[in-house]
């Protein structure tokens, strides 16, 4: 079988092909366009692509045409000797990644299949929105306060109409603001509303919905993030994936324990802790509300919720590995 490494760029992609035995075949470069036409003329090969923003869709070319495919994580390339020695060209790092995959099977990440990969996407946008907004609407807050005055408090939507109110006229720099945040939470609303038409059409989705806490951007950035529920043993390792399970920092005789890794996806681990206060605040009659109020008096209030954030991780995995809906007593207990 060939080894065939990609060094993939926004336009144009570096190609290196070996034997088994290490021999170079072919080295082309390739217009990042038409490597899918060129997979599909290749006999079957072991295509290495890096990480990258182009990866996956290479990568479901390579599997359409048949090709086995390995990912390889950014983090690893380098000790692979990808830029060892300061020289880092397009050629020596193809050279590099199907030399090495010649002599071992290298590790692959996870592949996610497109509409996964559309919902990760979907959810990201709306992110952008949401912090563009946020920087919008903390210029004019610094504004008010340099012109002596507070904003009322209120709901983010409201922004715009409550300093139009407070601060009329406002100067023409400051109304170009608020006009750009009124535009941005239309977006966000649209992008809200597609969301919650994402979940009315999912049965897994509306399980989870059912969790104290989580809502729509939870319940997709969750279920996108594992994919596939089939490659998680437990929750547990669920647990573990989303960087919410403590550390170790132990040598010889001393052991130490740490906070969580923060392994993992970020914004799904965000989300989880979110729904945690959200939870917390909210349900104060489930009996989840006990069980974490029982860790706040031992460890405190933040702890408690890492420790809430981590349980919901666990409730949700075990309602999409038993196609169950939350029961509150079962989720109580320690």
């Amino acid at each position: 079988m060939d080894h065939l490494a990609i060094d993939l760029g926004g336009r144009e992609s570096q190609i290196c092909v070996r034997r088994a035995d290490g021999a170079v075949l072919e080295e082309r470069r390739c217009r990042t366009s038409g490597l899918a036409a060129y997979l599909a003329s290749r006999p079957h090969s072991r295509v290495i692509v890096e990480t990258c923003s182009e990866a996956f869709r290479i990568a479901d070319a390579a599997l359409a045409a048949g090709h086995e495919v390995r990912v390889v994580p950014a983090t690893l390339v380098r000790t692979l000797g990808v830029g060892a020695r300061g020289i880092k060209t397009d050629r020596r790092d193809a050279q590099v990644l199907s030399e090495v995959s010649c002599q071992i099977d290298l590790p692959s990440v996870h592949i996610p299949c497109a509409e996964t990969r559309a919902r990760k996407t979907l959810c990201g946008m709306r992110e952008g929105l949401v912090q563009a907004r946020t920087q919008l609407i903390n210029t004019v807050r610094g504004w008010l306060r340099a012109e002596g005055r507070l904003p009322r408090s209120g709901d983010t939507a409201t922004f715009p109409a409550r300093v139009r109110a407070q601060a009329s006229p406002c100067p023409a720099y400051v109304e170009r603001q608020l006009r750009a945040i009124d535009a941005l939470t239309t977006e966000i609303a649209a992008a809200d509303r597609e969301l919650a038409a994402l979940t009315r059409r999912d049965p897994l989705l509306q399980r989870c919905l059912t969790v104290p806490g989580v809502g729509p951007v939870t319940a997709v950035r969750f279920v996108a993030a594992l994919d596939d529920r089939a490659r998680f043993p437990g929750a547990h390792a669920v647990e573990s994936y989303l960087g919410l399970t403590p550390g170790e920092d132990s040598s010889a005789g001393r052991r130490r324990r740490t906070s969580i890794t923060k392994a993992g996806p970020a914004a799904v681990r965000w989300c989880l802790v979110q729904a945690a206060w959200a939870a917390r605040r909210t349900r104060r009659k489930d009996p989840i509300h006990r069980w974490v109020d029982a860790i706040v008096q031992r460890r405190g209030v933040r702890i408690a919720i890492l420790a809430l954030a981590r349980k919901l991780a666990g409730i949700l995995y075990a309602i999409w590995r038993d196609g169950t809906v939350y029961e509150p007593r079962r989720a109580s207990l320690a």
